[in-house]
């Protein structure tokens, strides 16, 4: 792909005009028009966990203490291609709440507060504008802070769907597991008997045993299969978590009519699996249970990505998919086919500048680095306090690497990188020179730079510049003050600033309410209340809080 910087420049600036046909965001917040008004709308579920591969015993893992994700599979659909586009938790969580890739709003660099475009909202708020009771438990790591018009609740200090007024509006709740994040694989002796205890010493995980499935481009040290072993009794403790939280759904009679989804930010947390493009970093376990709606039992071979969640979410609850969303709809009557590819991408890491673009079939693995000078082993302080990591590191300077152990050590990386995923699940045996496969490259890589076009890819502009853009001489803007206007019996709410959703609280006697997303005309409470409002938009500060009384 050859474009220019300017080229790449106006591809972030033109984001907006992927909205044209969207559902229409105007000064009254987030609107949403329904396919279907009539259909009983779903409650939607998510449990969603961290840092795993599809290390759970639905899929095989003979080492995985997973019954009730297990059981979760068998009610519903296993999917065995889901991906996420890059592997790492925030800039993968930014493309599932937008529906949009990562580049294509320019939140591709780890640990920066971007600004999307004006007309792309989270998608939590266009259920929660179309009535769907909306809450998180508790990670809003987007790479822009969240704003009050996404959740009902948000945090940690709620009860979820319990909270709803109605017992009749529908739900979206995301839950939201840490223990088998990174960090809990080497959380230290003391931290892991807590996970022990609580999993019970009969299903602790025995280094040595599960040492023979240790990934092959690692070390086979005592430390690594410690970390694996670590790595699994975590899982274990998730499954469990993840049950609890089901058997509250059945507990409160809402299973039957709730749609369940359970999926992994990114793929497990050893080396050279989060933070990497490789399957190890990108695969991930997605399960989705819907009574009724989606085969009990069934398994999916399709190419999934997590930035279908979104499109998706918005289509079983009956609304319109906003035509700047990226993704497809992977379930229900508006079913969109698989893509021939899917787009993946490494950006700078923490400290790490890195720069790399991938594109994957069902079976082929394409990668293109377009900075070969930088070794793949470049160090990232958080990651290099794994000890597996330091064994390979040590290990490596003493030239007792064996095999493709020894790959993430080369220096200069290949410009271009192409796997058998098939046949070479670890991805360890470049084929990209390899004349026999010639054609498949120029396929692949043809694949890679369509897609970079198709998604305007502003990773081909320097981080500094395209900050720059956002926010110009390092500001971050603030929403302009909303009005209040009384028309007749009602308040309308307005904000002059493009993108940007309302939200108001009322003070009845003493008690204010709790912040409401507005989306149409307010009936005007009785005189003596009071009424305060602020205007709020994605990367944005929030405006002023404007309070009036009601006379």
């Amino acid at each position: 792909m050859n474009q220019s910087p300017n080229q790449h420049g106006l591809a972030y600036r033109s984001c907006s005009l992927f909205a044209m046909s969207v559902i229409m965001i105007v000064a009254l917040g987030a609107t949403a028009s329904y396919v279907n008004a009539d259909q009983q709308r779903p409650n939607i579920l998510w449990i969603s966990c961290e840092d795993i591969s599809p290390n759970l015993g639905c899929y095989g893992d003979k080492h995985a203490i997973t019954p009730n994700l297990d059981r979760l599979a068998k009610q519903g659909a296993r999917f065995d291609r889901a991906f996420t586009p890059a592997g790492v938790c925030a800039v993968v969580r930014s493309s599932v709440i937008t529906g949009m890739y990562a580049p294509a709003i320019g939140s591709q660099h780890m640990r920066s507060l971007i600004i999307p475009p004006a007309p792309v909202k989270a998608f939590a708020e266009y259920l929660r504008a179309a009535g769907y009771f909306t809450t998180n438990r508790s990670k809003t790591d987007y790479q822009f802070a969240p704003t009050e018009s996404i959740w009902d609740r948000q945090g940690n200090e709620h009860k979820d769907w319990r909270e709803r007024p109605d017992p009749e509006q529908p739900f979206f709740s995301v839950v939201n597991l840490t223990v088998c994040h990174e960090s809990q694989i080497r959380h230290g002796e003391a931290k892991h008997a807590e996970v022990i205890e609580k999993i019970g010493s009969e299903n602790q995980h025995d280094p040595v045993v599960v040492g023979a499935t240790l990934p092959a481009y690692l070390p086979n040290t005592a430390s690594a299969r410690k970390n694996w072993a670590w790595y699994h009794d975590n899982i274990t403790l998730m499954d469990q978590m993840a049950g609890e939280i089901l058997n509250r759904l059945e507990k409160d009679g809402l299973a039957e009519n709730t749609l369940v989804v359970f999926w992994s930010d990114h793929g497990m947390g050893m080396p050279r699996g989060k933070r990497w493009i490789y399957d190890s970093g990108t695969l991930v376990p997605m399960i989705m249970r819907w009574p009724g709606k989606i085969a009990e039992g069934s398994t999916r071979e399709d190419l999934v990505n997590t930035v279908d969640l979104a499109p998706t979410m918005l289509s079983v609850a009956g609304l319109n998919v906003p035509d700047y969303m990226q993704g497809r709809i992977l379930i229900g009557e508006q079913r969109q086919p698989e893509p021939s590819h899917l787009f993946f991408h490494r950006d700078r890491m923490d400290e790490a500048i890195e720069l790399q673009r991938g594109v994957r079939d069902r079976r082929w693995k394409y990668i293109r680095n377009y900075q070969p000078n930088i070794p793949y082993s470049q160090h990232i302080d958080y990651m290099d306090q794994m000890p597996t990591m330091q064994d390979w590191r040590r290990l490596s300077a003493a030239q007792r690497l064996v095999g493709g152990q020894n790959n993430w050590f080369k220096s200069p990386k290949p410009i271009e990188e192409l796997y058998d995923t098939k046949n070479d699940p670890w991805e360890l045996k470049n084929l990209a020179e390899d004349p026999q496969h010639a054609q498949r490259l120029i396929t692949m890589r043809q694949a890679a730079e369509d897609l970079q076009e198709r998604l305007g890819d502003t990773g081909m502009i320097p981080e500094a510049v395209l900050m720059e853009e956002m926010k110009p001489g390092g500001t971050t803007p603030v929403t302009e003050r909303p009005s209040i206007d009384t028309v007749g019996d009602n308040l309308t709410l307005t904000c002059a600033t493009g993108g940007s959703s309302i939200v108001y609280q009322i003070k009845r006697g003493d008690q204010w309410g709790r912040w409401n997303l507005f989306t149409k005309p307010i009936k005007r409470p009785k005189t003596g209340d009071q009424i305060r409002v602020k205007a709020c938009r994605l990367g944005y500060r929030d405006s002023e809080v404007i309070t009036e009384n009601l006379r």
